[in-house]
């Protein structure tokens, strides 16, 4: 009797595994979070509604925070949460972002610098999750959407001195985010009108009805007395001081700003290469020749790429047809920013001290702010009102 009651329980259990439902894998094999609309993370409070992005650190999802209150219109607060790849190397790294984003919620908790807000950290099966407000496009993806079409100038300015305000409070916490890119800097709110372009009555180009923008991405942020990788920045924005490999310090992140604000002026990043030497010679055309105390210094860590005479060698006999003409393309900073107004004029005087050779001669983003160009009112097509 006892051994078929045993033999039915055994039945039954196999029925009941049959029966349950599949089990589905929480990684793919990188070790990234496979997305499932309605998934609950953090002890069940954030409902995935959707995958926003993706990179080698891991996802991006929007969610739904069931702790929060519900609206007037019948909903709760929405999120956005990065969830870390269950990696070692990329949870070591995302404990770094932590570590500054408590620091800048906790010397700004009104966010008065707009700087991407921590709400909440937990983990989720291995992954570190980092909770922030929700925020709409990039930059970047507006100008891609936008078929790279230059923004207003009231927006331009705007967008400089929020920028700056941010990476001002980044250096005074003695912070270099050394990762400045339009991909960087987000949106609040990306909803847009559409106008005519000058360049023909069937075109159009969106502009937005608010400028308003947050920092984000602090996975790269490191403190003026820790150690400083060799190789910072995404490379259209990189200093001529790290490419060199020379000291780095706060004005790398000036030089970026300056590129970006190039870039936001013309519709497309100033300098599009991946080659090193090809970079410098691309800054020279720009800019001007390198002054003969920084070439000096920058040939003790590149020899090679200097003649003896402390001037860029560049071409070199290997330099390709192609690289030649991307540099000949290159126009200097006065044609691209003609002087055809008063805002042209001091904008361009503005990029001029931001993306000077030497970093100590680089204009501090507090003094940036203090520039002549903040004071002008621009009124076009995007002014705000």
């Amino acid at each position: 009797m006892l051994t078929r009651l045993l033999v039915f329980s055994r039945d039954e259990a196999r029925e009941a595994k049959r029966h349950e439902p599949e089990r589905l894998p929480i990684d793919d094999k990188e070790g990234h979070y496979i997305v499932r609309q309605d998934d609950l993370l953090g002890d069940h409070r954030y409902q995935v509604v959707k995958l926003l992005g993706q990179g080698t650190f891991g996802k991006v999802v929007q969610a739904t925070d069931l702790h929060a209150p519900i609206d007037r219109s019948g909903r709760r607060k929405e999120v956005a949460v990065k969830v870390i790849r269950a990696v070692q190397k990329y949870r070591d790294a995302s404990k770094i972002e932590i570590k500054v984003l408590n620091l800048l919620r906790e010397r700004d908790p009104d966010n008065v610098n707009k700087c991407i807000h921590l709400l909440d950290v937990f983990d989720y099966c291995n992954h570190i999750c980092i909770v922030t407000e929700l925020l709409s496009l990039s930059v970047f993806d507006f100008l891609k959407d936008n078929q790279y079409s230059p923004f207003p100038a009231s927006h331009i300015q705007s967008f400089a001195k929020q920028l700056l305000s941010s990476v001002a409070f980044l250096h005074e916490l003695r912070l270099v985010h050394t990762d400045l890119k339009p991909e960087n800097i987000l949106l609040l709110d990306a909803s847009s009108h559409l106008i005519s372009t000058k360049r023909g009555a069937n075109k159009s180009k969106k502009v937005l009805r608010c400028s308003d923008i947050r920092l984000i991405d602090f996975g790269s942020a490191t403190f003026e007395d820790e150690y400083h990788a060799s190789v910072v920045s995404t490379r259209h924005y990189r200093a001529p001081e790290i490419i060199l490999n020379m000291p780095w310090s706060f004005p790398c992140d000036v030089w970026s700003i300056g590129c970006i604000l190039v870039e936001f002026f013309t519709g497309e990043a100033l300098f599009q290469t991946h080659e090193n030497l090809e970079h410098l010679a691309m800054m020279e055309a720009v800019f001007g020749p390198m002054p003969e105390s920084f070439a000096r210094r920058a040939a003790r860590n590149r020899a090679e790429w200097f003649t003896k005479n402390y001037r860029l060698d560049y071409p070199q006999s290997s330099t390709t047809r192609q690289s030649r003409k991307f540099v000949r393309a290159m126009r200097p900073l006065e044609d691209i920013i003609p002087q055809t107004s008063i805002q042209n004029a001091r904008f361009r005087d503005l990029l001029s001290k931001l993306l000077e050779w030497e970093p100590h001669k680089r204009i501090t983003v507090k003094e940036a702010l203090k520039h002549s160009y903040f004071t002008l009112k621009i009124d076009d097509e995007g002014t705000i009102y």
